[in-house]
């Protein structure tokens, strides 16, 4: 009898298990790590890994691969200079400091 695939077990073909420094400001721009984990900390979603020295790193996970393309950024294809959230963020700023 053939077992099915347990949902808990690690996918191989998963495409997370790397990823790529997107961000094109960062000194890491382009390359590509294995993905030790994917967290929330700090506020955000972060990345974990190994670089070139072996040292522990981690990185925004909006700043890589392995995290989803922000919906309005793509809807947006390049229109736009801001996000919505970024928007929100500033209107709050400015009325924060009108009172």
């Amino acid at each position: 009898m053939r077992w099915t695939k347990l949902s808990s077990a690690p996918d191989n073909d998963d495409p997370y298990h790397r990823f790529r420094v997107t961000h094109r400001f960062h000194p890491l721009f382009g390359r590509e790590y294995d993905l030790l984990t994917y967290r929330h900390n700090w506020g955000e979603d972060r990345v974990y890994f190994h670089d070139e020295t072996g040292a522990l790193r981690s990185l925004p996970a909006s700043w890589t691969s392995a995290a989803a393309e922000d919906p309005f950024v793509v809807a947006a294809v390049g229109r736009s200079h801001f996000r919505t959230v970024d928007l929100r963020e500033l209107a709050d700023l400015l009325r924060g400091m009108g009172s």
